[in-house]
């Protein structure tokens, strides 16, 4: 059986943009209120199950648990794990998530800046300059014959999807609009050439978009 890359449970507004301008360690999505972009998510009770009892089932609720099946490697971009520019000042900063990071398997950064590999919990982080070819192989070795997620951002997973090698893709549209930021389509029509698209509204307000290759 192939690997598949999949993109999975990944967020934009109705405009396109799936995280606005001015990135900040204050302000992981720029302008973008990530409360209101992901408010679908935060309302099942997949997520609520991380803290305590509560949260809706459904549509929303089975894509969020949907998200960890049959992963064995993440790739995403720098701006996705830090909100730095540039070299490295020093190597004390290690992502967003803590001690425990959400992913449990191997993940791939992809920056111009590299730094040494890293393990918390059961994730261990490496930092790689190549291209989108070079590193999906890399994350498919260390996947073992699982499927790999591209995480984001958006400018990472339209550089995936402009070399041809994306397979799946789940993109949740959120009934706001940014105006500005990263974006990753101008519509989802973009990819119809390329990909078979279910569209799924939910009773949440945002609706799915489900694609798989053609």
């Amino acid at each position: 059986m192939s690997q598949l890359l999949r993109v999975q449970n990944f967020n934009v507004s109705r405009d396109g943009f799936g995280a606005g301008d001015g990135q900040s360690f204050e302000r992981p999505f720029g302008h973008a209120d990530p409360g209101v972009l992901f408010a679908w998510a935060g309302a099942t009770a997949s997520w609520h199950m991380r803290t305590g009892p509560g949260g809706s089932r459904g549509l929303d609720d089975y894509l969020i648990r949907d998200y960890d099946c049959n992963i064995g490697a993440e790739i995403m971009g720098r701006n996705k794990f830090s909100p730095h520019r540039g070299p490295w000042a020093d190597y004390e900063w290690r992502g967003w998530w803590g001690d425990e990071p959400p992913f449990h398997t191997p993940v791939f950064v992809l920056t111009h800046h590299v730094r040494p590999s890293f393990t918390l919990s059961d994730t261990t982080f490496h930092f790689v300059d190549t291209d989108p070819a070079t590193v999906l192989e890399q994350a498919r070795e260390a996947a073992q014959g699982k499927d790999v997620r591209l995480g984001g951002g958006a400018t990472t997973i339209r550089e995936f999807l402009d070399a041809d090698l994306v397979d799946t893709l789940h993109v949740v549209v959120s009934p706001i609009e940014l105006g500005s930021g990263a974006r990753l389509w101008e519509s989802p029509d973009e990819l119809l050439g390329r990909f078979h698209c279910d569209v799924v509204p939910s009773p949440s307000g945002v609706t799915h978009h489900l694609f798989w290759r053609k």
